[in-house]
């Protein structure tokens, strides 16, 4: 049974990596029946598309860093309309639950008191190791599959959240949001214990028509070589060509 937005309900939608064959049946039903659509910058041109030509668009999301709306904006937009019996779709790039402040609007709806709904989505990382026929685990050289954001301050990068000790050998690492410093974030996890010869992917616009792929090593990889920004990069000996 097909089930359309419901007035008065905030959906919270991963909208997936890019291409719109890549959403669910349940995010495509919402994407096209919802009232209102708060998309986060990230969302493509393909997917949005699909919204309904009488839905109210409002984009609430952010580019390198300089935000259109707070995230308090974002919460009072999501309440405005549902305590005014809107159905509103707060639509996430990749999957909602994974870097995407999820957990403060799920605060601020419990505490107002709003129905929601969660609809996880396809993350990039898997959509990438799908499309160039890549493992993220593997029996003989990858049992961890760890996620992660690059943090910028003055001086330094780091993981986050910030990883103690030696990385581990057995890990595939992906990192969302890594900025642009690839040179620097490549030369700190050889510090730390990786080999210099782990394979790397730099993967530009995901999924898009824009994609660009950059495959090296930490040793060599080069911030000019890398496609523009959304970039996600895959770190591991799973990830090697065989």
């Amino acid at each position: 049974m097909k089930r359309s937005a419901q007035s008065g309900v905030v959906y919270l939608v991963g909208a997936g990596p890019g291409d719109a064959e890549l959403l669910t049946l349940r995010a495509l039903r919402l994407i096209e029946t919802a009232d209102v659509i708060l998309p986060d910058d990230l969302v493509s041109d393909e997917v949005l598309a699909l919204v309904s030509p009488t839905a109210l668009v409002v984009p609430v999301g952010k580019r390198c860093g300089q935000p259109r709306i707070t995230q308090a904006g974002i919460h009072a937009l999501m309440l405005e309309h549902a305590s005014a019996g809107r159905s509103v779709v707060r639509l996430k790039s990749g999957e909602p639950l994974i870097f995407g402040r999820a957990g403060e609007e799920i605060a601020a709806l419990t505490e107002a008191a709003i129905p929601f709904e969660i609809v996880p989505g396809i993350t990039a990382a898997f959509a990438v190791a799908a499309a160039l026929k890549t493992p993220l685990t593997d029996r003989s050289s990858a049992s961890k599959l760890i996620f992660a954001t690059a943090h910028h301050a003055a001086d330094k990068l780091e993981l986050t959240p910030k990883w103690e000790g030696a990385f581990p050998k057995d890990a595939t690492l992906v990192v969302y949001m890594p900025g642009r410093r690839f040179r620097q974030l490549a030369d700190e996890l050889i510090a730390s214990g990786i080999d210099g010869d782990t394979p790397c992917i730099a993967v530009s616009n995901a999924t898009t028509k824009d994609e660009r792929v950059l495959r090296t090593t930490l040793a060599v990889i080069d911030d000019e070589a890398v496609g523009p920004a959304p970039v996600l990069l895959l770190i591991g000996d799973a990830i090697r060509p065989a």
